[in-house]
């Protein structure tokens, strides 16, 4: 079994409130949670910027990074106008 951990770190120059960004990040975790992901908000004060820390298992590290190219795929079809950058750490 291999344990992923990624961190999604988004920026939303359009948002320009801690409401607007918490609808634009509750739709991008359902979306993931869909995908059978664990995730947390991890972001701060400043309402353009947001983190969601992403967790899942896989068989094997070859279906882990196949899920995480899977993530990214659905993030630029989904969500073109946010920029993201996807971090991750197979254990």
């Amino acid at each position: 079994m291999t344990l992923t951990y990624a961190a999604l770190r988004l920026d939303l120059p359009f948002v320009t409130s801690k409401k607007g960004r918490r609808a634009v990040l509750n739709s991008i975790k359902e979306r993931l949670s869909h995908m059978n992901c664990s995730l947390l908000d991890l972001s701060g004060e400043y309402p353009k910027e947001a983190e969601i820390g992403i967790a899942f298992l896989s068989p094997d590290e070859q279906r882990a990074k196949h899920k995480i190219e899977k993530i990214e795929t659905m993030l630029e079809s989904r969500f073109p106008e946010i920029r993201t950058e996807l971090t991750y750490e197979l254990l």
